[in-house]
């Protein structure tokens, strides 16, 4: 099995993961270096073991992998905890469905601004005012659907209005 591999079944675009394993499993996909892809199991329990100072024996590559694929179902709080600070989230993401929706949102902004492009047109917007931003974004809505790419209001973005 790959560390792509998930037993519990892949989270499509449109569907918020439930599961402990699709929470986990989203976090490997979305939250890694610009440059590379995603870390491996060894990267992780390595990072929260020196993240503890070495104390301990910590989380295992292997029970890792266990709780991405769903095989181990039941983790500790200590183990939530590890996790989210390993991937820089609050340990409500993995219990607290209004927390998790929060921050796939916040992800999804972070993964959208890797890209040149994006990023280029946010730091252009900046400073515009609320009605101008409004229709900037109408604007780039028309060219989703013409791209044909999801158009709307998405789950994932943010309101101005808010």
């Amino acid at each position: 099995m790959t560390e792509a591999d998930v037993t519990e079944g892949d989270v499509t675009e449109g569907d918020e993961p439930r599961t402990f394993a699709q929470l986990l499993d989203y976090l490997f996909k979305e939250v890694h270096p610009e440059s590379r892809g995603p870390y491996t199991y060894a990267e992780v329990a390595e990072g929260i073991r020196e993240a503890s100072g070495g104390q301990g024996k910590g989380l295992t590559a292997s029970a890792i992998q266990q709780l991405r694929t769903g095989a181990k179902k039941n983790p500790t709080m200590h183990t939530i905890k590890a996790l989210a600070d390993f991937f820089g989230v609050p340990a409500g993401y993995f219990v607290d469905e209004e927390a998790a929706h929060r921050t796939r949102a916040e992800i999804a902004v972070l993964a959208a601004m890797r890209d040149r492009n994006v990023r280029t047109v946010a730091l252009r917007a900046n400073g515009l005012s609320t009605e101008t931003l409004q229709m900037v974004t109408a604007v780039i809505e028309q060219a989703r659907i013409l791209e044909g790419l999801p158009g709307g209001t998405q789950p994932n973005t943010l309101n101005l209005d808010d």
